[in-house]
């Protein structure tokens, strides 16, 4: 049985956690705003430019409306872990009790995305060190550069897995009676 400083320390561990995920959370909301105004720009300046030759929008632009949805969507990932909003099958799941789906959680987080981070890491890792080591270029005019980007998937495996020792923490306390399952 888990002593109780260790676990107090251990959920203060991983409110600190969940506070980094939550400002990441902030931070992915603030890249949708500015994304939407860039694919809004991009929408217009593409219309305007249909009737002359002005120009206003670059594959520059183009490409950073993906960066910037490539970027919500990874860091996305991390905050709706956090907060419990990613897809489940609730067919079971809601029927469960809080040491239930403690137990459930518990299981798909060590069994399936812990594996899942680091094996698309160790995937991942060789491609995104060659496209840094030559600065790698969008073959586009005007194209912005891939390696930044690429380097964000690094990043937000690390958070995901931050987030996912948080939550596993959490759930042990659960399982181990030390929290109610209503642990938010």
């Amino acid at each position: 049985m888990l002593r109780c400083a260790a676990v107090k320390r251990l959920l203060a561990f991983s409110r600190w956690l969940d506070r980094i995920s939550d400002w990441i959370g902030v931070a992915a909301g603030w890249l949708c705003f500015a994304m939407v105004l860039l694919g809004a720009y991009n929408a217009i300046a593409r219309y305007i430019d249909r009737g002359g030759s002005t120009h206003l929008s670059t594959n520059a632009f183009i490409e950073g409306q993906w960066y910037l949805f490539s970027a919500v969507f990874l860091l996305g990932a991390v905050y709706a872990l956090r907060k419990g909003s990613h897809v489940r099958v609730d067919l079971i799941y809601a029927r469960l009790s809080s040491k239930g789906k403690a137990w459930l959680n518990l299981f798909g987080t060590a069994v399936f995305l812990v594996p899942f981070c680091l094996f698309t890491w160790w995937v991942s890792y060789p491609a995104i060190a060659r496209s840094w080591s030559i600065s790698e270029q969008s073959p586009d005019p005007d194209g912005l550069a891939r390696y930044p980007i690429k380097a964000l998937l690094l990043v937000a495996l690390v958070l995901l897995l931050a987030q996912a020792a948080s939550e596993l923490i959490k759930n042990l306390a659960v399982v181990t009676g030390h929290i109610t399952g209503d642990h938010e």
